[in-house]
């Protein structure tokens, strides 16, 4: 049954569902006055409860309500209501009448459970609807009689509650290869979180060595993102031509392992003071602490800001900027000349400096404020002599910004190993400290201490590789896994196998990843067809091995050492380098890999 000067579709409306509902259960029988008793309808001739005249109802609440508002008006301007239209429980104070001792009729009765009309309330949220700007039309509320003074009479959308802004970004990872990914990132979500989000998503061994890169193609600057750093935020402040790169960097933290690698004694001040060696954690612990004053010193050539000429300088790193000198090596600090802030720049790599920016050397980097954006002219270009140098001043220009940060995020995941998490599956330990020579000729397992029995082990080993293929070739089916061919393409699925590409781009592809010992990819070789190509890392120098192929037996094999080492497969030869030094400078320890996103 519809009600008088309402559609039908009220009826069905949720809020008017839940407010005839608290009515029902805010209203007993014993609380409502006479005039609200329910009267069975005459017209029925079985007088059920259910049935209800309804119209006669809502006429004799609105009488009701008139008389009852024109009864305590009074009373209303001296008791302070609460916003749900409720009386305050204080007393009230009048001259001399104790109100509790008025007798009262029932229609006077104030309860509390009762809604009242107030016409002051309604007329100030009524104003205040008609400041709101919205793009819907109001919806009045059919039965304002049974909604609180505190409920609007109008549920106009600027009356509901205000939708809290969703914090959702939409960021575009990019891979090597080219591919690239839309991922609906938080707001608060960290480089380290995304990295091991886009691990999960592409299927890739999570060992804490990928990292997300800011790359801006167009002033030749990228830069790894700290774990901590908000996405959301870096992305804020790069251009539509910037972008994502999803790569891994094995030197992350590879200076808290290997300090000394990355400190020379000769750029380090306080070495200079001390004349003598410091140990490894001593030096770290003056990086890390904020009451220590290091300093990072040494030649660098300065572009001058807004030309394209470079100056020779002896330049100071310290935690409040880098300086430089203007008279030769003096300290002095009338002869020192501020050059660039810590606090409010980043340090970026520069891609192929010489032709954008003429450098002198092929050691560019850079520091950029945050607020620049897409000029040039105000970046801070430095250029060093060698690689050793400039990993020096990156490193050192990181520590001096972030200091204990970096120390935490190195050890989170070292304190997550027993924490399964949701993005990371489980992965063999490669370190160098588990992988030793071992002898299991006997009854337990020896560990090989002489390096001339561990190279006669390893010779035998791959010998015995050898044996236990052609066993399996004897005995084994002709079927396509055990024939020759196979060789020449298994190692095609292999992650540090990167096909025809060509020396330049092998030496950009490891100088990216970091540059640490053990870094190694395996590509074709260009001068033999048939030959491949081991690029291998060691001391920051890049250096190549021929992997060339020899018959034996009508069967083809690998070899590093011409031939007295052989191998059936690439993956043969990746597996036994990985444990044994043999003729190469370092063992194999971290793959260059590349993943499609």
């Amino acid at each position: 049954m519809a009600l008088a000067g309402c559609p039908d579709y009220f009826l069905h409306h949720p809020n008017y569902q839940d407010n005839v509902d608290r009515a029902a259960t805010h209203r007993p029988a014993e609380l409502i006055g006479p005039s609200f008793q329910q009267s069975p309808n005459r017209n029925s001739p079985n007088n059920q409860d259910d049935d209800v005249d309804l119209e006669a109802l809502v006429n004799d609440m609105n009488s009701s309500f008139e008389s009852l508002y024109s009864t305590c008006s009074v009373q209303s301007e001296s008791a302070p209501l609460l916003q749900n239209g409720q009386f305050h429980r204080a007393p009230l104070q009048t001259s001399g009448i104790n109100p509790p001792a008025q007798p009262t009729s029932p229609q006077q009765k104030v309860r509390r459970s009762q809604p009242m009309h107030i016409h002051a309330v309604r007329r100030l949220q009524e104003e205040e609807q008609q400041l709101r700007t919205s793009s819907l039309p109001a919806i009045p509320n059919p039965f304002p009689e049974l909604c609180s003074p505190a409920s609007s009479p109008v549920l106009s959308p600027g009356s509901l509650p205000q939708c809290q802004p969703s914090g959702q970004y939409i960021v575009k990872i990019f891979s090597e290869d080219g591919t690239g990914k839309v991922v609906e990132i938080p707001a608060d979500m960290t480089a380290r979180d995304l990295c091991q989000l886009l691990v999960y998503k592409s299927h890739c061994l999570d060992d804490n060595s990928w990292s997300l890169v800011e790359h801006h193609p167009h002033l030749g600057l990228e830069r790894c993102l700290e774990d901590h750093e908000l996405v959301a935020q870096v992305q804020t402040s790069m251009t539509s031509e910037s972008k994502f790169l999803f790569r891994k960097n094995y030197a992350k933290y590879e200076f808290f392992k290997n300090p000394l690698n990355f400190f020379p004694e000769q750029m380090v001040a306080w070495c200079q003071e001390t004349n003598g060696t410091i140990p490894q954690s001593q030096l770290l612990q003056n990086f890390l602490s904020p009451s220590s004053c290091p300093e990072i010193q040494g030649f660098l050539y300065v572009k001058e800001m807004g030309r394209k000429s470079w100056k020779k300088l002896y330049v100071f790193l310290r935690r409040s900027g880098l300086y430089c000198s203007t008279k030769g090596t003096s300290k002095e600090p009338r002869h020192l000349q501020f050059l660039a802030d810590l606090e409010d720049s980043n340090i970026f790599s520069v891609i192929a400096g010489k032709k954008l920016y003429n450098a002198p050397t092929d050691y560019e980097f850079c520091i950029k404020p945050n607020k620049v954006r897409n000029e040039s002219k105000e970046l801070r270009m430095l250029c060093a002599e060698d690689e050793h140098s400039r990993s020096c001043w990156l490193t050192a220009f990181r520590l001096f910004k972030y200091g204990i940060l970096l120390y935490q995020n190195y050890k989170i995941p070292q304190q997550r190993k027993t924490l399964l998490s949701h993005f990371s599956t489980p992965v063999r330990s490669v370190s160098e400290n588990s992988l030793v020579a071992m002898d299991f000729s006997g009854r337990i397992g020896r560990v090989i201490d002489n390096p001339v029995e561990a190279q006669s082990a390893a010779m035998e080993e791959g010998h015995a590789w050898r044996k236990r293929s052609q066993r399996m070739n004897i005995l084994g089916s002709p079927s396509p896994l055990h024939s020759s061919s196979l060789s020449t393409v298994i190692h095609k699925t292999q992650l540090w196998f990167h096909g025809r590409i060509t020396r330049e781009e092998s030496h950009k592809m490891i100088i990216q990843q970091g540059q640490v010992d053990g870094l190694f990819l395996l590509r074709d070789s260009q001068s033999n067809p048939k030959a491949f190509v081991l690029t291998l890392c060691h001391h920051q120098k890049i250096k190549h091995f021929q992997i060339l192929p020899c018959e034996e037996d009508g069967q083809t094999f690998f070899t590093l050492d011409d031939g007295n080492t052989k191998f059936t497969d690439l993956i043969q030869l990746v597996e036994f380098y990985q444990l044994n030094r043999g003729v190469l400078p370092c063992k194999l320890k971290h793959p260059c890999t590349i993943v499609a996103l």
